[in-house]
């Protein structure tokens, strides 16, 4: 049993509606479709689903308690009025209490938190940071971008006495939500990764973005270490106010980890490491020139952590892209593909934007695009920006769907680029657009806002360039 009654009532300050104190848990779900039996229910309230209409469904998978918001605890089913069978506790809030459920978990571990955020980088660094650490510590890390509310306590609730560290990943795109991260969290190193344009529907603005992030620091426990971008102008101030309680990384000389004589190839990027004490040779299976920024992230943290270079290096060295983030592929017919659909903001853009242009060489650059998304009032300035950033890069091609395709498309004309190579429509017209389009030795960047779907494109792209027997799309609609 991890959970006794007790516990989950000290941890929550919930309600015990009924139950026995010799009742527990041996486990915390949200999911009634994956319950085990003997586990914790907490019937989480979200925007979508609520959790307290899947209550019969985690009692007959053997749910041994139910963890309710008050406001459902008057239309529980009889089947969970069985003290003898299960326990109830009511709390203001399940999502809040959920986090209060990993904090207690936590704090009766030995393992020590790893919390990044920052506006782009976050999953990659925490993916770098995890495979420097796991070549000494017994370390944890969320199995996907769990990053919320909700995914920071599952991955927490994972813990186990053999683990020395956690690295996670904190999300945000409103104010408050990483500083009550950090409550859940308190971690021993914080991370920002950097400051950028990315939702600003709910942030604001980049002061508003710089203050959400940094109240990361202010959540560190006693003694507790910042790991900041030196070159990052909005961070600067930050790592001087902080002192010797802070590391900067980055490229330019002052940083404590820095990056040397980095070079972008198609098998890689390697650099040399420059720690406060040594120095070591690395080599990213990535592209992307900014995932040297996430790299010297990590490896901030393993210094701070007193791994070698050597060690740092080799974690490095075993890291793997996420799908959907700067995955390169090259494909049948010798065409390139850079997926990088899981999402994007503008700072993404431009640094998929500048991937596109160092790897290409003299072949031939497309672009396919789908909206920014949570970019409030600056939205259609921003998707302009991104047109006129494709044109000033010499991109061929401008494949654009979403609701700010016009604005993407004028940019890109206003920059020089032939409105003849621009082309707008619907997601499935632009990419029968470009099966078209493809030709031998063709680079084809494919990027958008999660919620536009761009990955089928990418799909589309490798399944076409599988088939032996390819043929002509109709073109989508020029603007």
């Amino acid at each position: 049993m991890l959970w006794t009654l007790t516990d989950i009532l000290q941890a929550t300050g919930g309600e015990l509606l009924w139950g026995e104190p010799r009742q527990g848990a041996g486990g915390v779900s949200i999911d009634s479709r994956t319950l085990c039996a003997g586990e914790l229910f907490v019937a989480i309230r979200g925007e979508v689903h609520d959790g307290h209409r899947f209550i019969p469904a985690a009692l007959a998978r053997g749910a041994s308690g139910l963890l309710v918001d008050r406001r459902g605890r008057e239309a529980l089913p009889a089947e969970a009025r069985r003290p003898d069978r299960v326990f109830c506790v009511a709390v203001a809030d399940t999502t809040r209490a959920l986090g209060d459920l990993a904090a207690f978990h936590r704090g009766r571990l030995p393992a020590a938190a790893v919390a990044i955020t920052g506006s782009n980088g976050k999953t990659s660094t925490r993916r770098m940071t995890a495979a420097v650490l796991s070549r000494r510590f017994a370390t944890l890390e969320a199995d996907r971008n769990l990053n919320n509310q909700i995914g920071v306590p599952l991955t927490l609730l994972r813990l186990t006495a053999e683990h020395r560290w956690a690295v996670l990943e904190l999300g945000t795109n409103q104010p408050g939500e990483i500083a009550r991260l950090a409550e859940i969290c308190a971690p021993a190193i914080g991370v920002i990764t950097n400051i950028g344009p990315a939702h600003l529907e709910g942030l604001g603005s980049l002061e508003g973005v710089l203050a959400e992030k940094s109240s990361l620091l202010r959540g560190l426990r006693p003694g507790g270490r910042a790991v900041l971008n030196a070159d990052d102008p909005r961070l600067r101030g930050l790592l001087a106010d902080l002192g010797s309680a802070a590391l900067g990384f980055g490229v330019s000389s002052d940083a404590s980890v820095r990056a040397v004589g980095a070079v972008e190839t198609a098998a890689g990027i390697d650099f040399e490491l420059v720690l406060p004490d040594a120095a070591a040779a690395v080599h990213l299976e990535a592209h992307g020139r900014f995932m040297v920024q996430n790299a010297l992230a990590a490896a901030a943290v393993g210094s701070l952590l007193g791994l070698p270079a050597a060690e740092i290096a080799e974690g490095l060295r075993r890291f793997a892209p996420v799908a959907g983030r700067m995955q390169v592929s090259e494909l049948a017919g010798g065409i390139r593909l850079i997926d990088d659909t899981y999402n994007a903001n503008p700072a993404s853009m431009r640094a998929a934007l500048d991937a596109l242009t160092s790897l290409r060489g003299a072949a031939r650059g497309i672009m396919v695009a789908a909206d920014m998304r949570e970019l409030g009032a600056e939205a259609a300035a921003l998707h302009r920006d991104l047109g006129r950033m494709a044109a000033a890069r010499g991109t061929a091609k401008l494949f654009v769907c979403g609701d700010f395709s016009a604005e993407v498309a004028a940019g890109a004309e206003a920059a020089g680029m032939p409105a003849a190579d621009i082309l707008t429509g619907s997601r499935g017209e632009i990419q029968a657009a470009l099966l078209a389009e493809l030709k031998p030795g063709d680079w084809v960047l494919v990027k958008g806002s999660r919620a536009t779907a761009m990955d089928h494109v990418a799909r589309a792209i490798r399944q076409w360039a599988e088939d032996p027997a390819r043929t002509s799309q109709p073109h989508a609609a020029r603007r």
